[in-house]
């Protein structure tokens, strides 16, 4: 829990920096920003300290031959915090949300086989106590979200501070799955806790030496397998309202009013899904009335959309990433 409501300008600008890249170091932050490093570094501690900012190394399913679901749990209200616990401890989740009134549970996991799949789907879920139904969806197409970032989370760096931050551009254009290799899994693990995690610790993790472990997350990052993200509060940005939605759209209009609604600041995430409803969308608005606005102006005007399901977010167990330690400065 967060120790202030609101981040001021330098602290967002910070944060717009990760945004760009989660690796780039505190020292070039501060020459972008015009600030000194101790100001960076500290203000750094102090929102990472706080639980107000995590920046976390998530591998990308689709570069690695994984497949994502999106699964949503109807459970007994009694009941519904508890299981939205445990499925954020699963390494396998990616963000964990409650839903509807505390009875309905969505989260995205990562399949790497059919087995792992019928594990948690046709296995374990439905013999949890105190599950009444359980529906996935298939990720068929993320347009905005995960590797692709939410344009709209911070707007407080300029077109040249933002060039300045901006990683190299892929170097590996292969449309072959990428293969993990042994230690690999031990280097995700410790980067999903902290993404700005040290060469020595996860040396220390892998087994590598300092050397091997830079070429290596250089190798996964630049085929890739493996992106940055920052995990940060939407409410510490002005952000009170997130809400999910559930959009049947003509097969037709599906690909324009993808790209209309990823075009879209509201618009943290959309994707096409399998399923009834063929496009899930995460929104986040500053209040309940711009909420209603945008679902008014901007969905109302959006092409093929015969249906719609709103559902605002009213806990996140789990937003990106593993679920935090015990944080380390």
């Amino acid at each position: 829990m967060a120790d202030f409501l609101v981040m001021d300008e330098l602290d967002r600008a910070i944060t717009h920096a990760l945004q760009i890249d989660g690796r780039a170091p505190l020292s070039r932050i501060a020459s972008v920003l015009g600030v000194s490093d101790q100001t960076v570094a500290r203000r750094y501690r102090r929102l990472r300290s706080a639980g107000s900012l995590r920046v976390v190394g998530l591998p990308q399913a689709r570069r690695l031959g994984w497949v994502e679901w999106v699964v949503r749990i109807e459970v007994t209200p009694d009941a519904a915090v508890a299981i939205a616990e445990a499925l954020a401890r699963r390494a396998d989740t990616s963000w964990v949300s409650l839903t509807s009134g505390g009875t309905q549970i969505v989260c995205v996991t990562r399949a790497r086989s059919s087995r792992e799949r019928d594990a948690l789907l046709l296995g374990q879920l439905p013999r949890t106590p105190r599950i009444i139904g359980v529906t996935a969806h298939c990720l068929l197409r993320v347009f905005v979200g995960g590797p692709i970032g939410w344009h709209g989370k911070s707007d407080f760096l300029d077109r040249e501070q933002v060039e300045a931050l901006t990683p190299q551009q892929l170097s590996d254009a292969s449309r072959e799955p990428v293969v993990l290799r042994n230690g690999d899994e031990r280097l995700l693990a410790l980067l999903a806790q902290d993404g700005r995690a040290g060469y020595p610790d996860l040396a220390k993790a892998t087994g590598w030496s300092d050397m091997t472990v830079k070429r290596r997350l250089e190798q996964l990052r630049s085929s890739g397998a493996l992106f940055f993200d920052v995990d940060v509060d939407p409410q510490l940005l002005g952000y009170a309202m997130v809400a999910m939605l559930w959009l049947t759209v003509e097969p037709a209009a599906l690909r324009r009013t993808a790209d209309a609604m990823a075009a879209q600041p509201e618009v943290a995430f959309v994707a096409a899904t399998t399923g009834p409803t063929n496009l899930l969308a995460i929104v986040v608005c500053r209040d309940v009335d711009a909420l209603y606005d945008y679902l008014e102006q901007q969905v109302g005007s959006l092409p093929g959309v015969r249906q719609i399901e709103s559902a605002p977010v009213i806990r996140n167990s789990k937003r990106t990433g593993a679920t935090p330690q015990a944080s380390s400065s």
